[in-house]
């Protein structure tokens, strides 16, 4: 029995032992060690002020000597370490403060070692701020000062909002960009708090309009900086519709026979990026049927289209923007089609200036004429898009247009099959535009401007027997044979693929959608089919063949080196250079550029 008792006493005192031990090593003795530590913290000060007696603070106000400044000037020869540890006290955030309190200096010492700290009010006041921490205003707007909510601190309670400092100077509302407020305030004790309101100043895409244009929504005349880049495509602002701004390609896309527009702005539509159909708003647009009357002066609509989220330009888009002199950056250099009808046979259609003959006398400077709906004309989409878009980059020139940046440039590395319809690359010497990506990962791209070199400096022509000149690739003397066999003697082809494409054919007038057979044949090279993304061009320094034909006599087609397609037949000597089409490899990667006109992408296989 008594061994029992003596077991039973000793694993108690064995217990306690432990206990007591692990209370030493673990709380008293790294406390202990702590206020060793602040003991000669503070002793240190008071030396330091003994030394410097003239930074002693006089008044109320409140002097303070950090851990940093008293280890620099040897006040401190040696290192405050956390217990238990290799690591020193914080040198930055330890201090001791003095104040003169009922005639006598009083100290305040806030040590600061890992997990341990001093009992001392080192906290600044919490600062409430009426609005938001984050908000964001409209480049050109001005800042508005919200002002603070509330100030409490931890020793001195309830502060006055009127003692906060705001310095709000550094915000310039005509700049984009992110800045911030400060609003300090210090307790009776000096420690002092800084809280942060940002303030981001954008530029949303209906603002900017209308800040452009005086608040009328609309730009005139010409030289006006309304670029946008959307979906890897330059477009012009046309103006604020609603909440909403409408912008139209800055060029023609593809030329297209007029009743065919709206199955063709189905296959455009397709061609946008998914990322940006998500900034896109259904909207109406103007269908009036129009007489030579009214053309060129109405501004009102009376009819409308249903909604949907592609259009074109109406003669009453163009008439609005008109300035003075009866400019407008909306007219082209090709002929473009526009929305309105002049009868059940004939469309208008605009450019910049037509010539206009007649058995008296030539009319120089009519910008509308009516064409049979069976002609490919230009074909520039309009779209609207939300109006509180912010924009991220650019000033609206043609060389740095207004991005939303809804799509992300390319990298080096990336591969070029990831990219997107309407990015450019320079290779062989000639800047390349992407038209799309083919199921097989190759990617069609089609030359910027024509090739004009060797067999192709003065043009080519159709020097075959038949009488129907239909494109064929595998035909001796037909312009489809000489751009693929000839195209590689002036353009690097080793990063371009062979491909199987279809030629069609037509029985007479060539019209979207409605070829009557095709034909098929591989190639590496090829001429621009006309209803294809980006065939249309006014900027070519020469006309070029397209693939398109027709089994009627004399019925080729080429764009005019003003971009327009020749509607009439064209004879057998007719002669026109080549803008080639072609596939380039799957495993071709970006080197490096931006993907723009101005940065073309580099690319490497």
């Amino acid at each position: 029995m008594e061994n029992k008792k003596i077991k039973k006493y000793l694993k108690i005192i064995i217990t306690c032992v432990i206990v007591g031990l692990f209370v030493w090593f673990l709380l008293l003795r790294p406390y202990l060690q702590f206020k060793g530590n602040e003991d000669k913290f503070l002793k240190a000060a008071k030396r330091y002020y003994e030394v410097y007696p003239n930074e002693l603070p006089s008044g109320s106000r409140v002097g303070t000597v950090t851990l940093k400044e008293l280890a620099h000037k040897s006040f401190l020869t040696e290192d405050l370490y956390v217990p238990y540890s290799n690591d020193t006290c914080s040198i930055e955030e330890s201090w001791v403060k003095v104040r003169k309190e009922d005639g006598e200096y009083k100290y305040y010492t806030y040590l600061k070692c890992g997990v341990l700290s001093s009992i001392v009010d080192h906290k600044g006041p919490e600062i409430t701020l009426k609005g938001e921490e984050e908000i964001t205003i409209n480049k050109g707007e001005e800042y508005e000062e919200l002002g603070v909510e509330s100030v409490i601190d931890n020793s001195d309670g309830k502060m006055s909002t009127k003692d906060v400092v705001i310095d709000s100077s550094e915000v310039k509302t005509d700049q984009i960009g992110t800045y911030e407020v400060k609003y300090t305030i210090a307790d009776s004790l000096d420690n002092e708090t800084v809280k942060i309101r940002t303030v981001n100043v954008v530029q949303r895409l209906k603002n900017t309009v209308l800040n452009d244009t005086e608040n009328t929504g609309v730009y005139t005349g010409t030289g006006v900086s309304n670029y946008i880049r959307f979906s890897n495509i330059l477009f012009r602002i046309i103006d604020v519709d609603g909440d909403n701004v409408r912008i139209v390609t800055s060029d023609d896309i593809a030329n297209v026979n007029y009743d065919a527009i709206d199955d063709w702005l189905e296959y455009f539509k397709d061609h946008l990026t998914d990322e940006a159909k998500k900034y896109l708003v259904e909207n109406t647009h103007c269908t009036d049927t129009l007489t030579e009357e009214n053309v060129s002066t109405t501004k009102e609509c009376s009819s409308n289209s249903k909604a949907n989220t592609y259009n074109i330009l109406s003669a009453q888009d163009i008439n609005k923007t008109l300035d003075e002199a009866g400019e407008s950056y909306l007219y082209p250099a090709t002929i473009s089609w526009l929305a309105n009808s002049k009868n059940e046979e004939e469309a208008w259609a605009t450019k910049i200036r037509f010539i206009n003959y007649d058995a008296q006398n030539m009319v120089n400077g009519q910008n509308y004429m009516a064409f049979d709906k069976d002609y490919n004309f230009g074909i520039r989409p309009v779209l609207t898009i939300k109006g509180d878009e912010v924009i991220k980059s650019g000033d609206g020139t043609e060389d740095n247009p207004y991005s939303l940046e809804e799509t992300t440039k390319g990298k080096a590395n990336d591969n070029l099959n990831t990219r997107y319809s309407g990015e450019y690359l320079e290779y062989s010497g000639y800047i390349w535009r992407i038209m799309e990506v083919a199921k097989d990962n190759s990617i069609k791209v089609i030359m910027e401007d024509t090739l004009q070199q060797g067999d192709f400096s003065s043009g080519i022509a159709y020097e075959t027997t038949d009488e129907s000149k239909i494109y064929d690739p595998t035909q001796r003397g037909n312009i489809g044979y000489v751009i693929n066999q000839k195209t590689g003697d002036y353009i690097n082809s080793g990063y371009f693929v062979n491909k199987k494409i279809e030629v069609p054919i037509y029985k007479n007038l060539v019209k979207y959608n409605e070829e009557s057979t095709t034909k098929e044949y591989t190639v590496r090279f090829a001429a621009p089919n006309m209803y294809e993304m980006f065939t249309s061009s006014a900027n070519t320094t020469g006309s070029y063949w397209l693939i398109n034909s027709s089994r009627e006599v004399e019925r080729k087609y080429m764009v005019s080196d003003n971009g327009v397609v020749y509607y009439d037949k064209l004879s057998d000597r007719t002669t026109s250079y080549a803008r080639i089409v072609g596939y380039l490899n799957k495993n071709c990667k970006i080197l490096s550029g931006s993907g723009t006109k101005q940065d073309p992408y580099q690319i490497v296989k």
